[in-house]
């Protein structure tokens, strides 16, 4: 939210079936903090948000996603939280972004207007809101196959059909 630019009611979600007076109360709670941290934002805004009002889980998942761009090994970043990991690291260097893979858009409000505002096609778009990792699971597979096509797939070249066919033949 912070890093994107969104209102607090478009960010925050129900979550977990909350009641509408604990929705309100989390949307409130979460714009104060955007409020009375947001005048004394620095570059990058990625760290800064994550020392003043990220949770361990964000920040520990951004050095994830920064630590392996780094050594380039890429990884299936997988649900909302994730994605807002995702964004601190985007923010904080831009070229970790090639390492990252979307696993899937979840039926999220803000799942969805995040990766879109960070520009990510995620792989699988089930309408699901099932987290703990499905959508990772399911796309790794895809990941996979695709790889595994690149890597071993003959091409025509390889397989000796490169030439013109001849129309008499």
């Amino acid at each position: 939210m912070a890093l994107l630019g969104f209102d607090a009611e478009k960010a925050v979600g129900r979550g977990t079936g909350i009641s509408d007076a604990v929705l309100h109360r989390k949307v409130k709670v979460v714009a104060g903090a955007v409020k009375r941290h947001g005048a004394q934002a620095t570059e990058p805004c990625g760290r800064y948000w994550l020392q003043t009002i990220g949770g361990y889980e964000i920040a520990a998942m951004t050095g994830t996603i920064l630590e392996a761009a780094r050594v380039r090994m890429p990884l299936v970043v997988d649900g909302f939280i994730a994605t807002a990991a995702a964004a601190a690291a985007f923010d904080i260097d831009p070229t970790c972004r090639r390492a990252c893979f979307s696993a899937i858009a979840r039926n999220e409000q803000a799942h969805g207007t995040t990766l879109k505002a960070l520009r990510v096609e995620p792989i699988l778009d089930l309408k699901m809101r099932l987290g703990e990792g499905t959508g990772a699971a399911l796309a790794m597979h895809l990941l996979e196959a695709s790889a595994r096509i690149l890597r071993e797939m003959a091409t025509f070249d390889s397989a000796g059909i490169s030439g013109a066919i001849d129309a008499q033949g």
